[in-house]
C-alpha cells in the first residue's frame, strides 16, 4: 500500500514540480525586500543561501526521513532526527553567511548572534514538510478509499441484478408453463413477449443505466403476459403519465414490486384480484403508485414461494443507486398493499 501511495506521489511531484519551482522562486523574491539595505551581490545571495537551506531540509525530510520513520510510526524518532538535522545546518549555514559578508561586521555579528533562529527555522520548514507529507499521503488514501468502495459497490450491483434477472425468468417461465398445459391459444403470443423480454434482459442490461421507454416497455410486456395468464380473475391497470423520452433510469428497478404485487394480489385464498399501477414523469422525477389485492390472512411460511429476494435486492439497489434521492414508503391494510415510490432520474448513475 505504502510503495503504491509512494508512486503516487512521485507521479503528483513530477506532474506539478512546476508549482514547487514557483514557490521556491515566490520565497526567493520576498526575501529579497528584507536584504535591500545591503549591496546587489548580497541582496541576491543571502536569500539564495536561505532557500537552499530550506529545501535541502524539505526534499531531505520528504524523500528520506518520513520514509524511514513516519510510516513505520516512529514520529518522535523523526522529530528527534530532524532536530539533529537543522542543529548540523545551523553551523554550516553561518559559517557560509559570514564569509559572504567579509566588509560588513555588524551583519557577520548578527549572523552569530542570531543561531537560535537559524536553528529554529530549519527545524521549522522540516517539520512543515512533515505535515505537508502527512497531508499528501491522507489524500492518496481517501482516492484509494473511494476507488474500493466505489469497486465494491459495482461488485454489490452486479451480484443484485445476477439475483434479479433469474428470478423474473423464472416466474415468467412458470406463466407459459401454466398456460402449455391447458393448451391454450395465447402460448405463442407468450412466447412473443417472453423472448422480447429474455432479450431486453441479455443484452440491455448490462448497463448502468437503460432507457425509461425500454424499461416501460418491458413492464407492459410483464403485466400483458399476466393479463394472459390470470385471464378475468385478475383486473389490471397500468397508466404511464408524461414524457420518457430521453430519461433513464437503473434497469429492472421497479420490476421487483410489480412482480411481488402478483404474488399476493391473487393467490390460493383469493379467487379475484386487482393490480393497479401508476408511473408519473415530470422534469426527471419518477414517482410510482402502486396498489394490489391481499387476502385477509397470508399463507403460511411453509407454503410461500421462493423468490422473496426480489424485494430486498430492489430496497439495496435504491440505497446504492439513489442514496438521497428516491423515497420509498409500503402500506398494508387487511385488503391491500400500497406502495409509493419517488425518485430523481440523474443522468448519470455511480
Amino acid at each position: 500500500m505504502f510503495e503504491k501511495s509512494k508512486n503516487k506521489f512521485k507521479n503528483w511531484t513530477k506532474q506539478d514540480s512546476f508549482y514547487h519551482v514557483l514557490f521556491w522562486l515566490v520565497l526567493y523574491f520576498m526575501q529579497l525586500i528584507n536584504y535591500r539595505q545591503f549591496g546587489l551581490s548580497m541582496q541576491l545571495t543571502i536569500p539564495l543561501v536561505n532557500v537552499l537551506f530550506y529545501s535541502f531540509v524539505a526534499y531531505f525530510n520528504i524523500s528520506f526521513l518520513f520514509k524511514k520513520y513516519i510510516t513505520d510510526g516512529r514520529l518522535w524518532v523523526h522529530f528527534l532526527i530532524l532536530l539533529i538535522t537543522a542543529a548540523v545546518l545551523t553551523p554550516i549555514k553561518t559559517i557560509i553567511l559570514f564569509f559572504l559578508s567579509p566588509g560588513d561586521p555588524t551583519y557577520q555579528a548578527d549572523v552569530i548572534d542570531t543561531q537560535f533562529f537559524t536553528f529554529l527555522f530549519l527545524f521549522l520548514v522540516g517539520a512543515s514538510a512533515t505535515i505537508y507529507r502527512i497531508m499528501q499521503e491522507w489524500l492518496i488514501q481517501q482516492g484509494e478509499k473511494k476507488e474500493l468502495e466505489s469497486q465494491n459497490l459495482q461488485s454489490e450491483l452486479k451480484l443484485l441484478k445476477s439475483q434479479i434477472n433469474p428470478h423474473f425468468l423464472f416466474n415468467t417461465l412458470n406463466s407459459l408453463y401454466a398456460l402449455t398445459l391447458k393448451k391454450s391459444d395465447q402460448a405463442p403470443e407468450i412466447v412473443l413477449k417472453l423472448s422480447e423480454m429474455m432479450r431486453y434482459m441479455l443484452y440491455e442490461c448490462n448497463e448502468k443505466e437503460v432507457f425509461l421507454e425500454k424499461e416501460i416497455n418491458y413492464m407492459h410486456n410483464y403485466l400483458e403476459l399476466e393479463k394472459l395468464r390470470h385471464g378475468a380473475k385478475m383486473d389490471i391497470n397500468f397508466e404511464v403519465i408524461g414524457d420518457l423520452k430521453d430519461q433513464k433510469i437503473a434497469p429492472l428497478l421497479l420490476m421487483p414490486f410489480i412482480e411481488n404485487s402478483f404474488k399476493h394480489g391473487i393467490n390460493t385464498q383469493l379467487n379475484t384480484g386487482f393490480v393497479s399501477l401508476v408511473i408519473h414523469v415530470n422534469d426527471g422525477e419518477l414517482t410510482m403508485n402502486l396498489k394490489n389485492s391481499k387476502a385477509p390472512s397470508l399463507p403460511k411460511i411453509k407454503d410461500k414461494k421462493s423468490g422473496g429476494i426480489g424485494l430486498t435486492n430492489v430496497k439495496r439497489r435504491l440505497q446504492i443507486l439513489y442514496p438521497k434521492t428516491h423515497e420509498l414508503k409500503i402500506e398494508e391494510s387487511p385488503f391491500d398493499y400500497k406502495i409509493f415510490l419517488s425518485l430523481t432520474l440523474i443522468e448519470s448513475l455511480p
